[in-house]
This record gives structure tokens, sequence and C-alpha cells, in this order.
């Protein structure tokens, strides 16, 4: 095994150069290695040239820039360890590298048939994040989801892509916000603050915008670590304090609300805190809707609502549904959007609200007496379902 070892690092080393242009590592040899098959590709970046790395996990991909002779230990410790095999091309010739079962080398090289002339090694085009990979963000690389390179951690890629899509979510609606003043922001059940350090980071560093965040959240032990960071990273207009949603009342001027994964009624105090402030936009990721499953009765659902799973889902979902529509009905333009893909939680709705310019309640062209039937269909659908959901008490008492 090491006189195999031996060859193939000595050819790598003589092949990977400035003529090397890609390779393939693929043929796993158990199924329950994490990385599918690897890809490398000869880059240029500031005029230094350099092997990426692409490793495929199911729907993941992960690059990483290296320079050569890492690249030559990186394709030996594979070929000779966890893959059977490895394709390479160089500008004059293709190379497959074959191990057997037993881990016996085979090395098989073949002129190309048409020489390549230049290859592009312009550096891949990523997904255009708005808080991109291969760019150190402070507050990612200090909760261990980038490196101090700036890529993101295999571990944490989840986080990252929910971090950039919650983003992208603000970034629709921030022309909502005041542009001429300080704009103050509320996070309630700010829990760990991925999302509230990001929000800070990305209307004040990135956007240049004047604003004043606050995350709130039970957990005292969180709250003094979430003061820490934001003070060793020198956000200045950020702090946590412990506290209870229910019974805040450190303000009374919001211009945006957020609460991510505030458990069951929780969402439904800061929603209405919300519209009681008369904030301009709220972001809101519902979680555990336990008070409808409890409630909820209906004969003509029994078939479906007798089986748990369902019974908690479909409970879930007209929590949200009521959520939304008492938004609309107290003056808010409201959208029930996907905040990341299923596969990563089942808790993947936003609920997002920007307020309308014109009377609470009213839509343009909408007159009193549409507000009053969608207010009525609201009510019917309730008593149909026996439910009365916490916000509709909170915001509405002719909705009790």
């Amino acid at each position: 095994m090491s006189e195999d070892r031996d060859k193939v690092e000595e050819l790598l080393n003589k092949i990977i150069d400035k003529d090397f242009v890609s390779a393939t590592i693929s043929g796993k040899r158990a199924k329950s290695y994490e990385t599918d098959k690897v890809k490398l590709r000869l880059i240029s970046v500031k005029d230094k040239y350099l092997i990426q790395i692409t490793e495929y996990t199911g729907t993941k991909v992960f690059h990483k820039n290296v320079e050569f002779p890492d690249a030559v230990r990186y394709i030996t410790e594979n070929i000779t360890g966890n893959f059977r095999q490895c394709q390479i091309d160089t500008k004059t010739n293709s190379y497959s590298i074959i191990s057997s079962k037993k881990g016996k080398i085979n090395v098989k090289a073949r002129k190309q048939d048409k020489v390549t002339g230049d290859v592009n090694v312009s550096h891949n085009k990523k997904k255009n994040y708005l808080l991109p990979e291969g760019e150190p963000v402070d507050f990612l690389v200090e909760l261990g989801v980038m490196n101090n390179e700036g890529y993101v951690i295999k571990a944490k890629y989840d986080k990252f892509r929910q971090i950039n899509r919650f983003i992208e979510f603000v970034e629709d609606v921030v022309k909502k916000l005041p542009a001429k003043r300080e704009v103050k922001i509320i996070d309630f059940g700010c829990g760990k603050s991925y999302l509230t350090f990001a929000l800070y980071y990305y209307l004040k560093v990135k956007k240049q915008m004047d604003v004043n965040i606050t995350g709130l959240d039970l957990k005292a032990d969180v709250i003094e670590k979430c003061n820490n960071l934001a003070k060793k990273l020198g956000y200045e207009k950020l702090e946590f304090l412990n506290g209870d949603i229910a019974n805040y009342e450190g303000t009374d001027s919001v211009d945006m609300v957020v609460t991510l994964h505030a458990c069951d009624t929780a969402t439904d105090y800061a929603l209405a805190k919300a519209v009681k402030w008369n904030v301009r936009v709220i972001m809101s990721v519902p979680c555990c809707q336990h008070e409808i499953n409890r409630q909820i009765k209906n004969d003509l659902l029994n078939p479906v609502l007798k089986y748990g799973i369902l019974k908690e889902r479909m409970s879930a979902l007209i929590t949200d549904g009521i959520r939304a529509g008492l938004l609309e009905e107290n003056g808010y333009d409201t959208q029930i959007l996907e905040f990341i893909d299923m596969e990563h939680t089942p808790k993947n709705l936003l609920i997002r609200a920007v307020r309308r310019n014109l009377s609470i309640g009213m839509k343009e062209g909408k007159t009193v007496s549409d507000r009053e039937k969608n207010s009525a269909g609201l009510i019917e659908m309730m008593n149909e379902l026996h439910v009365t959901p916490t916000l509709a008490g909170l915001l509405n008492d002719d909705l009790k």
C-alpha cells in the first residue's frame, strides 16, 4: 500500500501544475461515507493559481481552494482511502487512477485526442448570496458558521443558507423602513441570535442604515453570551434582554418586529404587540402551534383529524392562516412564504406582513363592508372548527 501511495503521489506532483485542467474522484467505497464525489479544477485567484475542490454531498455542494501540494495530498488520501477511481485531465494528457478492493493502484495514461489550449481558470461563480461564501463575516466566524477565510463549515451549511434566506426576505421590504432616522427593531424569542446578528450586520454594516436592535429571550445564559459577542464585535446598537414576550413593555415605538420560532402562543403575543405598536414590518416564523391542535373539532373533518400527525399539521397550517388573516384585518398586507426547504425543518413557513399606508383594516379599493365580510369569514371558520386563537382575542374583541 505504501508503494502504491508513493506512486500516486509521484504522478500527481508531476501533473498538478498550470497544465492541470480538471479531475473527478468517484466510486466511494462505503455508502455511509458522507461525500458522494469530488471535482477539482484549476482556478486563478488574484493572479495566483490554485486548485478548487468541490465536494458533493447529497444536494449540497462545498467549495474550498487549496495550493498544489495540498491538492496532491487530498487526491492521494482519497484515492487510497475513500474512493476507487480518479479521472484527471491536463492540457496534453488524460490519466485514469483505479484502486482495487484490495487497495492495489492501477494508473493508465493517454494523450488527449485534442490538445487543450487556454483554459478558463476564473473563479467559480457561486450562488449570489447577500452574505457570500468566501468573504469572512465577523459574526459568522464567531458563531462557528465560517472559518477565518470565509468558507462555510460543512456542518453549518444549512444554517448559512437559512441566514441568507432570511436576509433575502428582509431585503425585499427594506424600503418600507424609515430612511432618515433610526430604525428600531425588536426580535422576540431571539435564542442564540444567529438571525439577530445577521439582521444587524446586513442593515448596519452592509446597508449603512441607522438601526437599533433589541433581542429578547427567557434564557439568561444565552442573553449573556449574545451581549458579550455584540460587545466583542463592536455592534454598539445591538442589545439583548432577558424577559418574556407577553410582559415586555420596554418601548412603545417600534418599526419592525421579528419573531422566529417563538413557541405556540408566544408568537401571538409578539404579533399583537407589533400591531399595537403600528410597526411597519413583521417577520414571523411560528413554531409549535399546540393551541388549535388542542381545540380543533369538526365532524366533517373527523376522518382526517383522527390521525394525530395529520391533525397536528392541519392545526399548524390553520393557526398560521388565521394569524395571516387577522393581520390583514388589522391593516397589513400579508404573505406566507417558504423559509427554507422542507428537508431541513418542518417549521418552514414565514409570515411577512407590511403595514398598508391606508387606514387600519382598509385595502385600496376595499370598503368597510368588504372588511366585515372578511371578518365574518374568519369568525365562521373558527366557529366551525371550534377554535379560539389567542391572537384573535388579543387583537379583536369582536372576534373572541
